[in-house]
């Protein structure tokens, strides 16, 4: 069955740098295209970036182009997400997500918190 593991979440103070990781099995990891999403308090589940199957073409949202970066090692099956200059804003739980014939399928979530 299709599984998401996440890790890397915890406290950073305003500026610093988290990098999520993403552990995904039972499915073809190497022949879809891969999510992160988050979800912050009293707020909608909302796209952070993806990244297709090869790893040749990334989107981000908006609000944290320049900052955050997708990433996949398909040899592993991962997909990572390097988070630098956070701000208080960037609090949520992050999941995982893959489409996998016409389901969606989500990770538990890993709680991000930006405070001083």
């Amino acid at each position: 069955q299709v599984q998401l593991v996440e890790s890397g979440g915890g406290l950073v103070q305003p500026g610093g740098s988290l990098k999520l990781s993403c552990a995904a099995s039972g499915f073809t990891f190497s022949s879809v295209d891969m999510s992160w999403y988050r979800q912050g308090p009293g707020k909608e589940r909302e796209l952070v970036a993806s990244i297709t199957s090869a790893g040749r073409r990334t989107i981000y949202a908006d609000s944290v182009k320049a900052r955050f970066t997708i990433s996949r090692d398909n040899a592993n099956n991962m997909v990572l997400l390097q988070m630098n200059s956070l701000k208080p804003e960037d609090t949520a739980v992050y999941y995982c997500n893959v489409v996998w014939y016409t389901r969606n399928y989500w990770g538990q979530g890993t709680q991000v918190t930006v405070s001083s």
